[in-house]
């Protein structure tokens, strides 16, 4: 008997459900996601900026939130000082001539200054050029963020702030990673006075 299309997505939609469940049920999720909130709204209303980096889908998860903040999340308001690293010249320049492990955090000692803050996206905490990115902000003077899954790997030791999904597998953590995300531009909106 094989398993049809709606048997898949229900279980796929069930399991995303625990592991929400299981996120909201742990104290310490609110508090990180709370803290990357104001975090991110005290660089802001200091004149500082936030830098974002991930592979795949979490580059795509980094790029949404800037554009969140660059742009509009629900209403007007003036925009928000949040780069992704995602320009292609710049990554393929960097890989080509210095190594992939390479190009965050030469974009980071760029355009990093002390009191900025460096957000790292990983399902694992294990990408090298994360890694290295976060050492980078740390020199800058920057505060580092993760957003982590599997227990946040050797990127959790390098950040100041960490918020955990639960979840084995990348897209269930991306999953989670995305709702923090949304949740943290709206509440620095209101920390900032902007909604």
């Amino acid at each position: 008997m094989t398993v049809g299309a709606e048997d898949t997505i229900l279980a796929s939609w069930t399991e995303a459900r625990g592991l929400l469940d299981e996120f909201l049920g742990n104290s310490r999720s609110v508090e990180a996601v709370a803290g990357l909130a104001r975090a991110l709204a005290g660089t802001l209303a200091a004149g500082g900026k936030a830098l974002a980096a991930g592979n795949g889908g979490s580059l795509a998860d980094a790029m949404h939130f800037a554009e969140e903040c660059t742009g509009r999340f629900r209403a007007d308001r003036r925009p928000l000082a949040v780069l992704a690293c995602s320009d292609p010249t710049h990554l393929t320049c960097a890989a080509n001539d210095f190594g992939f492990e390479e190009v965050f955090a030469r974009w980071v000692t760029a355009l990093g200054r002390p009191g900025d803050l460096f957000l790292a996206l990983s399902t694992s905490g294990e990408s090298e050029n994360l890694v290295r990115a976060a050492r980078a902000a740390r020199e800058q003077g920057m505060v580092v963020a993760g957003l982590l899954g599997r227990g946040g790997g050797r990127l959790g030791p390098l950040c100041d702030l960490v918020v955990m999904a639960p979840g084995e597998t990348s897209d269930r953590i991306q999953e989670i990673h995305m709702l923090v995300l949304h949740s943290v531009v709206e509440a620095a909106e209101k920390e900032l006075g902007l909604a």
